[in-house]
């Protein structure tokens, strides 16, 4: 039987994220509390809303999926992000009252970039942040929605900072080289994430987590984790292995198309009991005090 060769970022994520195993501890636990504190604010849960973009009104409902999904992030307090989207449709988002990080995405138009930052900070945005891993595409720059993307260096990520006084995050972070760098430049926190596999072979989040939470640590920068996050297991061993908290994106979509906010309230609901069940078998009553001790690999 030849070797089968598996390129897709996502199979390889999922894979690695199932070699990982809980051992119990039980004596002495109590039941966990998943509430936790991330920049300053106080949510309910360390899992966060995805940043997704363009959704339309699902069921011919009134609302769009994004402000479907940003009410249940408002009704739930937990983190909400939102990706491409015109500044009408963020005001829109922001006046749900979630508190709302908007990622923008790396336009070649460097006014855009600077136009939607400064609108979500004039407009009650918690935070603003840039999607890094949408620089390239196949054949050269990417092309995204119709619109042209271009590099970013550096020092145009630290100009972004420095232009707002809101929490700058840097999503699309793959390695402890590029979360040094969101350090340097002044980020208070990333994402590490692959985008749901936009590179062929990329490292799972997870592998590359307690590397990048080693090389930061004493910098002042939180992490969250994205890809794949689909349960409260998941959300744990992305915890216990550096994150701070984790974003859930493609395993909600079906109860927001079907049910809307209620839908993604019941599915968050769910991912965060069976986080305090695996955190109270774990032996950890805090999320804050979630570590990777409880963890055995089996590759």
């Amino acid at each position: 039987m030849g070797y089968e060769r598996i390129s897709d970022a996502n199979i390889i994520n999922e894979k690695y994220m199932d070699s990982i195993l809980f051992e119990e501890r039980l004596i002495d636990s109590i039941a966990a509390d998943t509430e936790m504190e991330f920049l300053g604010e106080k949510f309910s849960m360390p899992i966060f809303m995805p940043a997704f973009s363009h959704l339309s009104n699902f069921g011919g409902r009134e609302l769009t999926g994004l402000e479907e999904y940003s009410l249940a992030a408002k009704e739930l307090n937990v983190l909400n992000f939102v990706g491409m989207v015109e500044n009408d449709m963020f005001e829109k988002i922001v006046n749900t009252g979630a508190k709302t990080v908007r990622i923008v995405k790396p336009y070649a138009d460097n006014g855009k970039v600077r136009d939607q930052m400064q609108f979500a900070e004039a407009h009650g945005a918690f935070g603003i942040g840039m999607d890094i891993d949408h620089i390239f595409g196949t054949s050269g720059y990417d092309i995204c929605m119709g619109e042209n993307m271009t590099a970013q260096s550096a020092d145009m990520l630290r100009s972004y900072v420095e232009a707002s006084k809101l929490p700058f995050i840097v999503k699309g972070v793959l390695s402890v080289r590029d979360a040094l760098l969101c350090a340097d430049i002044g980020a208070k926190a990333i994402i590490v994430s692959h985008h749901h596999g936009r590179l062929p072979y990329a490292v799972p989040p997870m592998m590359i987590l307690p590397e990048i939470k080693e090389a930061l640590k004493g910098r002042d920068v939180r992490i969250i984790v994205d890809c794949g996050i689909a349960s409260g297991s998941d959300v744990y061993k992305a915890i216990a292995l550096g994150a701070d908290a984790a974003a859930v994106g493609r395993a909600m979509l079906p109860s927001l198309e079907k049910d809307g906010t209620n839908g993604v309230k019941s599915c968050f609901s769910n991912i965060r009991d069976e986080l305090r069940y695996v955190m109270s078998f774990t032996g950890f009553s805090k999320v804050r005090d979630i570590d990777g001790s409880a963890l055995r690999f089996t590759r």
